[in-house]
């Protein structure tokens, strides 16, 4: 008995359910069911942001890496041994050609240049002395000596001359090492930090040097391209523009021309160095930096471009989708060019003024009615009429449904679940009863169903 009422109450408890859902499901009476699928139905506008095709002229560049290196640079070093007497420059600054950089003790250089013209002095008072000989021997002839004595003493002569030639030589050596005691810079440059301060003993074998110079106006880009580049770079014509760009492309830090192309390829790599010059007014390279270089070799005249996100790729090839004039989309196979990150040279199948789909290719497909946008403002809904009068129509049902409870509560009846039909309870054995649900219900005595002397049978 408890089974089939258990039964009896789950079924009755489905009907329920499912009559709600049948009522949620079908909306409200007058109105348009909830729709299933996005905001605007299955069957609404595909909401899309869409860009024109256009005509322009497109660059056609070769972008490698490389670092930045000085036009020029040197480590000052010492030539001759001394002391340091001086450093005549800054950390940092910038020095041209021929500017003192460091002093080193002349004393024992200069000493060594007296010696030399003091030597040479002496040599040519010797040799004005031979030569008043020879033209006395001369003079007398054979006579008096010789011939031989005047041949020695031309012989003599000759050799004094090349004596005050070496000696000649040495002065001029003793004056360029007493040189080397003043320290120039070798070029217009930029000092780096001192290696070595005033005071020092220095030595024409130290490695470290004083101080590095390095020439960053103008500066170099060595990078590296692969070598199907080649063919591009060979072919163009005069000198090619380069361009040195931050590392993340962003930035054009500055612009100059390509000026060497390595005489071979790196047969490890595949790729070929090139060397370009920049200006640099602007201090934005400074050596040892890595940028991105890019080299104009070619430029696209008059050719159609589309946005790089509107290029979309099938098992036939590529394609767009265009949008009609009749806010539907077409989609038309497409012939690529050349492409970037940026945008696309379309060679076939899109013409200037087309405009192309670029976002919102989920439920697009070709012939679907789209809500264009250009991605700044939200799209123009072509349902808005629709929603119009499906918020009308909704008021216009709960209007009428508050007129008719209103009515039946005036009339005395009963609305909702006072409206229903009486709960019936009990089984096919047992007489039906009737409860009321305004009434409270009655509690059942508590009695025992049995006791022992039954069994436990009812009487």
């Amino acid at each position: 008995m408890k089974l089939m009422r258990s039964i009896f109450t789950l079924l009755v408890i489905g009907a329920i359910g499912g009559g709600v859902y049948y009522v949620m499901q079908s909306g409200p009476p007058g109105g348009t069911a909830k729709p299933r699928f996005g905001r605007d139905g299955g069957g609404g506008p595909v909401a899309v942001v869409a860009k024109p095709a256009e005509t322009a002229d497109v660059p056609i560049y070769l972008e490698g890496v490389g670092s930045v290196r000085a036009l020029n640079l040197a480590t000052v070093r010492a030539q001759v041994d001394g002391i340091l007497l001086s450093v005549n420059f800054k950390e940092g600054q910038d020095v041209k050609r021929g500017d003192v950089l460091a002093k080193i003790d002349p004393v024992t250089y200069q000493a060594q240049l007296d010696q030399a013209i003091a030597k040479k002095a002496l040599d040519e008072a010797l040799l004005a002395n031979t030569k008043r000989d020879l033209e006395r021997y001369q003079k007398v002839g054979t006579l008096a000596i010789s011939q031989q004595q005047i041949d020695t003493q031309k012989a003599l002569a000759q050799q004094q001359e090349a004596q005050i030639k070496s000696d000649v030589a040495a002065i001029e050596n003793a004056t360029a090492i007493l040189g080397y005691t003043t320290i120039v810079a070798p070029f217009d440059g930029r000092t780096g930090i001192r290696i070595v301060d005033q005071g020092n003993l220095v030595h024409a074998g130290d490695t470290g040097g004083i101080v590095v110079i390095t020439q960053i106006q103008p500066i170099s880009v060595v990078f590296t391209l692969p070598q199907q580049d080649l063919p591009a770079l060979t072919g163009a014509t005069g000198k090619l523009t380069a361009q040195a760009l931050s590392t993340n492309s962003q930035t054009e830090l500055d612009s100059g021309l390509l000026e060497v192309i390595d005489n071979q390829v790196d047969q490890q790599t595949g790729t070929i160095r090139l060397k370009a010059n920049f200006p640099n007014d602007r201090r934005q390279l400074w050596p040892g930096q890595f940028v991105n270089v890019r080299v104009l070799v070619d430029t696209m005249k008059n050719v159609v471009v589309a946005p790089t996100e509107a290029i979309q790729r099938g098992p036939d090839g590529d394609y767009v989708y265009v949008v009609q004039a009749d806010k539907t989309v077409a989609m038309r196979a497409v012939k690529i060019a050349r492409q970037d990150e940026k945008q696309a040279v379309i060679a076939e199948g899109v013409k200037s003024g087309d405009t192309l789909v670029v976002n919102g290719f989920g439920r697009l497909k070709d012939g679907a009615t789209v809500a264009v946008s250009d991605g700044k403002t939200p799209p123009a809904s072509a349902d808005a009429p629709a929603k119009q009068r499906h918020r009308q129509g909704g008021k216009a049902a709960g209007d009428t449904s508050d007129r008719q409870q209103s009515s039946a509560s005036q009339s005395g009846a009963p609305s909702g679940a006072q409206a229903s039909a009486p709960l019936i309870t009990g089984s096919n054995t047992e007489p039906t009863r009737t409860v009321d649900s305004s009434k409270p219900r009655a509690q059942p005595d508590q009695q025992p169903r049995g006791n022992a002397k039954d069994g436990g049978t009812s009487p």
